[in-house]
């Protein structure tokens, strides 16, 4: 009955609807009509043949032969009450077998069935609901999001304004309710007074709104918004935003700062508290062919290695590890270790050819504009003349041509490039040309923008020596901001985490606990108050401590279902 109402209440508000219950209405009092003639008319008849019948008779006899069922029982004996027959039985063809059908489907079910779609999805979030995330769309991002928010015991809710895809998502098990996103009920039926955050993902104009109309519902909830255009930062800031984020300007920083390792130096990639995670290339350095133990970096530097990328995989790390030309160390270290690091794999044989950047999208040039502020020259290759155009300014040369085109590649410098960043949109694209760039040069170092989580492994075996993504720097970005920390971006399949000490770990030592064997997580340090350690196997693992690791949220999850 509480669906019977709703699903009549949202017929009744809407003016097709209630035109269309008038229009069916006015059929069925046709319908009656013509049937109560034809049953007045049967005894007219019936009375001239010289018989009598109940009124009931006559109604049973016109709804059998307008029914088509005809079962005999009362004929008339003259022509014309023949005649009238035939007329009852065309006209309940055409007006019971033909025009009723398709008025109910037309007028009544149709109309319910919508009513029923657009009336399942909730309207309002459950009225014990509090520390939510409110997000204004469902796309791979909030996706993302979603799964880190069920580990990390974060709730959230999708606000979707078409009733049909809200539907959608609710059948799917995402928790949604539907309503607009620029009316201030929504958001109060939301609960926005009780919200964590508010996470506007739109275009510009559209962030804007949701922003405003927010606003004048609430004043300080927090509100994260993505920016498309460099422009509409200050504008999104100015709407009320409390944390913009320009995406393709923070992608291409990225993509950028990875092409930064190339030297032989410590590239400081994140920071938390007082430690930095850095990374630096083994090539042309003393460490080439020795392992961890013989080169001792912890003993001479007192930094900590936690992982080794190798071609797009980071790989965990143990004494007898061996370090190649290829390997990229991660280090958890100081400022001042960092300095004894540097020290340790300085070379002086640095390749400072243009660094090839592949595409002149918005993330193309934000590379480029990057890569020239940290003291590298960039040549840009671009197949679109507006494109190409638009990136003037950007490199220091621009190159009009397809990247795949071999005398395009030797005008711009492949044969001495160390590296190539591809920014293009298109991942089938993007692992051709990985394939391709390795053929070309086995060498030259290939960092790559992919559009899709699915598609980083593609990348990786095609060559690519990191894939970054669009939609997983947005969620470690948000991510960062609602739990209060520094941002630190490893890689579009590795996560940083902060997580409690379970108790059932507390008091023993990172040996005795086993979680990197257990659960593929690396434990790069100890919150513990208000200190910082980096951790030993034989480190303890105090309780009420927290625990800063890097891993995947698969091992995040194996971790909880193991540990608790």
């Amino acid at each position: 009955m509480k669906f019977l109402g709703s699903h009549l209440s949202y017929m009744l508000e809407k003016h097709q609807s209630r035109s269309n219950l008038k229009a069916f209405a006015k059929f069925l009092v046709f319908l009656a009509v013509v049937i109560t003639l034809f049953s007045v008319v049967f005894h007219v008849i019936m009375v001239n043949e010289g018989k009598e019948h109940s009124w009931v008779t006559g109604f049973y006899w016109t709804l059998t032969v307008m029914s088509t069922l005809g079962f005999g029982d009362i004929t008339f004996e003259s022509d014309l009450g023949r005649l009238f027959s035939v007329l009852v039985l065309l006209s309940g063809i055409f007006l019971l077998l033909i025009v009723l059908p398709f008025a109910f489907i037309r007028f009544f079910y149709a109309p319910w069935l919508d009513a029923h779609i657009r009336t399942q999805a909730p309207r309002r979030v459950p009225p014990d609901t509090s520390g939510h995330v409110l997000f204004s769309s469902w796309d791979e991002i909030q996706r993302g999001l979603a799964e880190r928010f069920e580990l990390l015991g974060i709730p959230y809710f999708v606000i979707e304004p078409d009733p049909v895809r809200a539907n959608e998502l609710f059948v799917e098990g995402v928790p949604v309710i539907t309503g607009d996103l620029d009316s201030t009920h929504t958001y109060a039926h939301a609960a926005i007074d009780k919200a964590r955050a508010v996470f506007a993902s739109q275009s510009d104009a559209a962030n804007t709104n949701v922003i405003l109309t927010v606003r004048e519902i609430h004043p300080s909830v927090p509100i994260l918004a993505l920016a498309e255009e460099n422009e509409s930062v200050d504008l999104l800031q100015l709407a009320g935003a409390t944390h913009v984020l320009p995406l393709k300007q923070r992608l291409g920083e990225q993509l950028a700062n990875r092409v930064e390792s190339m030297k032989s130096a410590v590239h400081v990639i994140g920071r938390f508290k007082d430690l930095l995670i850095g990374e630096f290339p083994v090539h042309g350095t003393p460490l080439a062919g020795r392992t961890l133990k013989e080169i001792q970096l912890r003993q001479q530097t007192g930094a900590n290695v936690v992982g080794i990328w190798q071609r797009g995989q980071m790989l965990p790390v143990r004494p007898d590890t061996v370090v190649d030309q290829w390997s990229i160390p991660v280090v958890v270290c100081t400022e001042e270790q960092i300095d004894a690091i540097n020290r340790l794999v300085r070379t002086g044989t640095a390749n400072t050819n243009p660094v090839l950047v592949i595409g002149g999208s918005k993330i193309g040039r934000a590379t480029a504009a990057t890569l020239r502020q940290n003291g590298l020259r960039v040549h840009l290759i671009e197949h679109e003349p507006i494109e190409a155009a638009k990136a003037h300014g950007f490199a220091d040369r621009v190159f009009v041509g397809e990247a795949a085109d071999r005398e395009v590649l030797q005008q711009a410098g492949i044969d001495q490039a160390p590296s190539v960043v591809l920014t293009t949109n298109d991942d089938a694209m993007n692992a051709y040309l990985c394939i391709y760039f390795r053929k070309l040069k086995p060498e030259i170092r290939i960092v790559s923008r992919i559009t899709h989580d699915r598609n980083i492994e593609s990348i990786h075996r095609a060559g690519g020596d990191f894939a970054l993504s669009y939609a997983s720097l947005g969620q470690e970005l948000v991510l960062a901001l609602l739990q209060g920390r520094e941002f630190i971006f490893l890689g579009s399949d590795i996560d940083f985490h902060v997580l409690d000490v379970p108790e059932s770990m507390a008091g023993k030592t990172l040996r005795e606990s086993n979680i990197g064997a257990r659960t593929g997580l690396n434990v790069i340090a100890i919150e513990h108050g208000d200190r910082m350690i980096l951790p030993g196997p034989d480190t303890e693992l105090p309780a009420g401590a927290h625990l800063v690791a890097l891993g995947t949220a698969g091992q995040i999850g194996e971790m909880k279902r193991m540990f608790g």
